[in-house]
């Protein structure tokens, strides 16, 4: 069974391992960013015709300030749009997994006359979307609801598994853990690992970052969301 490294939030990860244990594959579980959500932020709803969601620890940190479940809820792709639903907020539209996606998701079904729009996220943000809406006449509210540390080092098993050249691939949903991997793979001298690995990068900015190592072959995903990554790794099977 081939293994392959899952760099996601745990949560995330999680429910990417059980889809990948379908298709026979093992995940090592290697989250490279630590999600922190803050306690005591005070959500401003109030006047608000939607929320928008750029990730699901996102979506998770709102449902966890508040119990209101009304808002409707625009979410960057699948996966921010399932947990949504899965926390029980009623109406959710889901983009196709990229910032631009949203912003043009929530421009074309929202009306700047009809309330704020509030953008629940982490405090490293990517993308443009403030811009997008208030060049359109939207009153845009960001609420830093969780923090998404780097870690500095790599768990016994991932670096083990390293080592003995047992993983098959790597999979990044973000340049920001791109980036982590490439400084403690570095770090712990294992650089020359990666190069009989797949790297899977859910976009070109990914692939750019990840990229600056060598890697048997780095992929690029259709498109930007977790679908798209199975996708990739099935067809990568054979």
């Amino acid at each position: 069974m081939p293994r392959l490294l899952v760099t996601r939030p745990r949560d995330d990860a999680e429910a990417l391992a059980r889809r990948l244990d379908k298709l026979g594959v093992e995940a090592l579980i290697e989250p490279l960013l630590t999600i922190e959500f803050r306690s005591g932020v005070n959500v401003r709803l109030e006047g608000a015709q939607a929320v928008l969601a750029t990730s699901a620890n996102g979506v998770r940190a709102l449902a966890a300030l508040t119990t209101r479940r009304d808002v409707p809820v625009f979410a960057v792709g699948p996966t921010s749009a399932r947990t949504a639903r899965d926390l029980g907020f009623k109406a959710v539209e889901s983009a196709n997994g990229a910032v631009d996606d949203l912003a043009w998701l929530a421009t074309t079904r929202l009306d700047p006359k009809h309330g704020a729009v509030v953008h629940v996220a982490g405090s490293d943000v990517a993308g443009d979307l403030a811009g997008h809406l208030e060049a359109r006449g939207f009153e845009y509210r960001r609420a830093v609801l969780y923090e998404a540390r780097p870690v500095t080092a790599l768990s016994d098993a991932a670096r083990q598994a390293l080592a003995e050249g047992s993983l098959a691939s790597a999979i990044f949903f973000s340049p920001r853990t791109a980036r982590t991997f490439v400084s403690v793979i570095q770090s712990h001298g294992l650089e020359p690992a990666c190069a009989g690995m797949v790297a899977f990068c859910l976009s070109t900015a990914i692939a750019e970052v990840a990229g600056t190592i060598r890697w048997r072959l780095a992929h690029v995903t259709k498109r930007p969301d977790e679908d798209s990554a199975i996708a990739a790794v099935e067809a990568w099977l054979g």
